[in-house]
């Protein structure tokens, strides 16, 4: 008996509606896995699998000879220890000024708020371009410089809009005003209140800010000539060009084909190589990542 009271039974309209829903969501994971499922296949086949067009779905006679040309150079793990710190320091530096600009912001009672916001916004459309922001960062002494990687792009307004109706949106008020009777000043409820319950949002924000600096590439190229501090996509991108044929200055066609192979097959290696370590970030904070967005980007 009991179970006939709690079994689910659903109308031939509700049927037909699940069998379609899960129909788009099998496409769409199929489109959307599909891409990632190829690129790996393809930096584990071989070159002439490669060029041919013969891998499809599992890597085809399999061959690490894409991550070994990648890998030979150690310059490439130079990159990744600055691209690694450059990502942890700037990503600390981002959270940090992000949560401190986007708190005062969400309360009502901040004196020309509305203002300063509609200053962050603005930044969104408007931005002094390429070379005054060169001239700037050379006036400033950072030109070649590891703090050029941290310092720029400190903090995202796009970013900052999403932390501060965060905040508004889940953090009531009443938590202040019982804070203050309390005699707790703003600093102390904003580090030991807004920060412990805003986790969330921060999660979302460190996988935004992250995945940024780790992709870092156009900045560097401006203002690092050092190949000391360049960082991991720089590397790729010298390692891509390397192997670039010009068809007209190799005689041999053997060594043409090889060649070209080569560079193929460095595209999806060099993909691999340099998305791996976002990719296992990502899992640690997904659980945050639908709730601190869909909240998060609700107009306060």
């Amino acid at each position: 008996m009991a179970k006939n009271i709690n079994k689910i039974t659903y109308s031939r309209e509700d049927q037909v509606f699940n069998i379609v829903v899960n129909v788009i969501i099998a496409v769409l994971l199929i489109l959307i896995a599909y891409p990632l499922i190829f690129v790996i296949s393809s930096s584990f086949s071989s070159k002439e699998a490669v060029t041919n067009g013969l891998v499809i779905l599992w890597p085809v006679q399999p061959s690490l000879e894409g991550y070994e040309a990648v890998f030979k150079k150690a310059d490439v793990f130079i990159g990744y220890r600055n691209t690694i710190l450059y990502t942890v320091i700037g990503t600390f530096i981002n959270i940090v000024l992000t949560m401190i600009a986007a708190y005062p912001l969400s309360r009502r009672d901040l004196p020309g708020g509305k203002f300063i916001t509609l200053l962050f916004t603005f930044t969104m459309i408007f931005n002094g371009g390429m070379i005054p922001t060169y001239m700037l960062v050379k006036s400033l002494g950072l030109m070649n410089t590891p703090l050029v990687m941290v310092s720029m792009g400190a903090i995202s307004a796009y970013n900052l809009i999403i932390a501060r109706t965060f905040i508004q949106s889940n953090i009531p008020l009443e938590l202040l005003e019982a804070a203050r009777i309390d005699g707790c000043s703003d600093f102390r409820y904003f580090g030991q209140i807004v920060l412990p319950l805003s986790k969330a949002v921060i999660a979302v924000l460190t996988l935004y800010y992250a995945v940024t600096h780790w992709n870092a590439y156009f900045n560097a190229f401006l203002y690092l000539s050092n190949r000391n501090y360049w960082p991991l996509q720089l590397y790729l991108r010298e390692i891509l060009l390397e192997n670039q044929i010009d068809a007209s200055q190799i005689v041999d066609p053997e060594l043409q084909e090889a060649k070209l192979g080569l560079a193929n097959l460095l595209k999806y290696s060099l993909i691999v190589v340099s998305t791996i370590p976002v990719m296992v970030l990502y899992p640690f904070i997904q659980k945050h990542f639908v709730t601190g967005v869909m909240v998060g980007s609700v107009k306060g």
